[in-house]
């Protein structure tokens, strides 16, 4: 669907820095309500980034978790703030519900706070490619054949998590930076691999069955952007291992964000400004050799 006018882009963000300007970006597996979410991270990059249109593409909050027992610091409530705050200032957000928020697919349809809760959707780029908008549980052979092993691997996966944050936490110690345990397990592991390539080839093959261009989804924590048999796939990762984003310019152009590598450039505040401060420290461009942002063509 065409996305609608809104108002142009603030000059600068919440802490005085000029903020990256976007079309549109897809951010999915958040799983707010879990101690391995990266909820400020998050909250640096919705602060630093603004867009006509936030695609909230599946398990935002993780009901699975918070069954097992209540877990909402205040960096959770201030994530959930933040989204209706941009609404409120003229972002259109829609919300597609995964696997861990499937609760909210009661709710398809209706509106939160002026977030759309949608099953899936179609967003048409600038440059007039349609992408069909999917968590991507439904090919997901365990979660619809066999939910309770769903659940036990994500046990194991959330003590993989809890390992890495004790692992990244004596990495931080010695100066060294994050690094997802999870993900370089997902990479050398051989069926991970597997699992991982099938479960693109079905949503690809969907997506061209459906007569669109390509699909943006989530739910298996990798990001890529890539053609599959001349369909676009793009995946926007994950807010828990990687910090990545799915990003639309102005001319259509699609880019992954890698957050993780760019929030430690963009610039911090201080606690003291030194005399005769320059108040508006310009990010890296996007797209600089080495820099945070990893792109690849679409």
């Amino acid at each position: 669907m065409p996305t609608p006018p809104h108002a142009a882009p603030p000059a600068e963000t919440e802490d005085g820095e000029e903020p990256l300007w976007f079309r549109s970006l897809w951010i999915s597996d958040i799983h707010l309500g879990t101690p391995g979410c990266q909820a400020e991270a998050l909250l640096d990059f919705l602060k630093r980034t603004e867009c006509e249109t936030l695609y909230l593409v599946g398990d935002i909050i993780d009901g699975w978790q918070l069954r097992r027992g209540w877990y909402w610091p205040q960096a959770h409530n201030d994530v959930v703030q933040k989204l209706l705050r941009k609404v409120r200032k003229g972002t259109r957000v829609v919300f597609v519900p995964g696997n861990h928020d499937e609760f909210a697919r009661k709710y398809l349809g209706h509106s939160f706070g002026g977030i759309e809760v949608v099953e899936d959707c179609t967003h048409e780029t600038a440059d007039g490619r349609r992408l069909w908008v999917t968590h991507g549980d439904l090919f997901d052979g365990v979660i619809q054949c066999a939910k309770w092993l769903a659940y036990v691997g994500d046990s194991l996966y959330e003590f993989t998590l809890k390992l890495n944050r004790y692992l990244n936490h004596l990495r931080a110690k010695f100066g060294l930076p994050y690094w997802s345990l999870s993900r370089y397990l997902k990479l050398k592991v051989k069926r991970a691999v597997s699992y991982v390539s099938d479960f693109e080839a079905a949503v690809a093959r969907e997506a061209r069955r459906r007569g669109v261009h390509g699909v943006v989804c989530g739910h298996i924590h990798h990001a890529e952007l890539r053609e599959i048999d001349g369909m676009l796939y793009a995946n926007d990762g994950d807010w828990v291992e990687s910090l990545t984003a799915l990003a639309e310019h102005p001319d259509g152009r699609l880019e992954l964000i890698d957050w993780s590598r760019r929030a430690a450039l963009l610039p911090q505040p201080v606690a003291a400004a030194p005399a005769n401060p320059d108040p508006r420290p310009v990010a890296p461009p996007l797209g600089q050799t080495g820099h945070a942002i990893v792109t690849r063509p679409s």
